[in-house]
C-alpha cells in the first residue's frame, strides 16, 4: 500500500492557531489546530487527530486523523484514521478507512459509471422505501 507523501509540506496550522476564512495553496498543508473555511490545494492534506476543520476539502490525497464537517474531495487517495470523524460527503479514487473511524455521507469514486445493475437495485431500494418494507 503506497503511502502518502508528506515529506515537503511547507504550511502547517499550528495546535493553537485558528483560521476563520478560505485557505488556497500549492503545496500540502497540515492542520493541528481549527479551520473554520474551505481548503483547496493541489497537494495533500494532513488533518492531525487534534485538527479540526468546518468547511469543504479538496486535495490531492489526505490522510485525515481528526474531524471534519463538509465534504471532501481527493484525486487520489484518502485515508480515515482511526481517530478521525468525517460528517459529509466523500468523493475520491482510492478510499482507505481504519476500525475507529467514523464517517457519515455519501461516497463516490471517481472515473466510476454506474451501470444498469447499480440503477435497477437503487430503484428496488426506492419502492422498498416507498412501500414501508
Amino acid at each position: 500500500m503506497a503511502k502518502i507523501d508528506f515529506k515537503n509540506v511547507q504550511t502547517m496550522i499550528g495546535a493553537e492557531a485558528v483560521i476563520n476564512g478560505p485557505i488556497t495553496l500549492r503545496g500540502g498543508i497540515i492542520v493541528y489546530g481549527k479551520v473554520y473555511g474551505d481548503i483547496h490545494t493541489d497537494g495533500p492534506v494532513r488533518i492531525t487527530i487534534s485538527g479540526q476543520v468546518i468547511g469543504d476539502v479538496q486535495a490531492s490525497d489526505a490522510h485525515i486523523g481528526g474531524s471534519i464537517q463538509g465534504n471532501v474531495t481527493v484525486s487520489n487517495r484518502i485515508v480515515l484514521g482511526r481517530k478521525s470523524e468525517l460528517i459529509g460527503d466523500l468523493i475520491y479514487r482510492n478510499l482507505v478507512i481504519e476500525d475507529g473511524a467514523q464517517f457519515e455521507g455519501s461516497c463516490s469514486v471517481i472515473g466510476v459509471k454506474k451501470d444498469a445493475s447499480d440503477s435497477l437495485v437503487s430503484k428496488a431500494r426506492s419502492e422498498e422505501r416507498r412501500v414501508g418494507k
